[in-house]
Formats: C-alpha cells, structure tokens, sequence
C-alpha cells in the first residue's frame, strides 16, 4: 500500500487585478458624484425694475420657496434648510448668526409665489433678531 499524498499546489491569489478593479471603481465614484448641493433649492424670483446692486462680501441670506420653507445662509457657510417652519425657529437661528454681529446685510431671498405670512413672519423674526440692514432680492423683468 502506498500512502504517499499527493503534493499540493499552494494557491496563489493575486491581489494586482483586484486592486485594478477596485481603483477603477473608486475613480468611477469620484467622478460621478456631485460634492456640491447649494442649488437644490429652486426659486423664481419677483420682477422689479432698478438697478442692480453689488453683493455684499458678508451677508446674511434667507431663502424661502414656494412653499414657505426656510433655507439660511450666513457668510461662507452653506445653505441649509431649518427643521420646521415655525417663528420661533426661524428667530432661534438668526439670533445664532446675529450673534457674529447685527451690522451686515440681511437678505431675503423669496420666491414670487411664496405665501405673505412666510415673507411677514422672516421680516419679523430678522427685526427681532437685531439685524437693521435687511433687503429683499429681486429680478429684472424680462424683455420680450
């Protein structure tokens, strides 16, 4: 009887292909994902003749959409959007932001078909809030 094994190959993985393939996957999700998502919110803005004023290098901007909800933005941070539409939040984050001081300009960005309460209830919450130099953006209207 003979009890000799046979010898084993030793099995080789070889990792070179996975690492390709793990790259091209890694450069495919880089490439394809968006890192910037500040134009989410969509707005029409009101028409009114003037002229065009420059922007400010400060400032402090709400934005409110059709549909009422409030988006802050304030200097160099994003914009984002607060998590209920109540007064009293609304005045909490601005009196967050007020706090980096009352001086600059406070802009309110809304939507044309917005509801008047929201416009009301923002201009409110921004006076409460200490802020004196508040503006409303617009567009000019189109020629047709």
């Amino acid at each position: 009887m003979n009890f000799h094994r046979k010898k084993r190959r030793k099995i080789d993985i070889t990792l070179i292909s996975m690492i390709d393939v793990l790259f091209v996957l890694l450069l495919f999700f880089m490439v394809s994902t968006t890192f910037n998502r500040q134009t989410q919110v969509r707005i029409k803005l009101p028409e009114a003749a003037g002229s065009e004023a420059e922007a400010p290098p400060v400032s402090i901007t709400l934005v409110i959409d059709a549909d009422g909800l409030y988006y802050v933005k304030g200097g160099d941070e994003m914009l984002h959007q607060l998590v209920d539409q109540k007064p009293e939040t609304l005045l909490r984050e601005l009196q967050k932001m007020a706090a980096r001081g009352t001086d600059m300009p406070f802009i309110i960005s809304a939507d044309g078909k917005t509801p008047h309460q929201a416009v009301i209830s923002a201009l409110d919450a921004a006076g409460r809030a200490g802020f004196t130099h508040i503006t409303f953006e617009a567009q000019q209207p189109k020629t047709e």
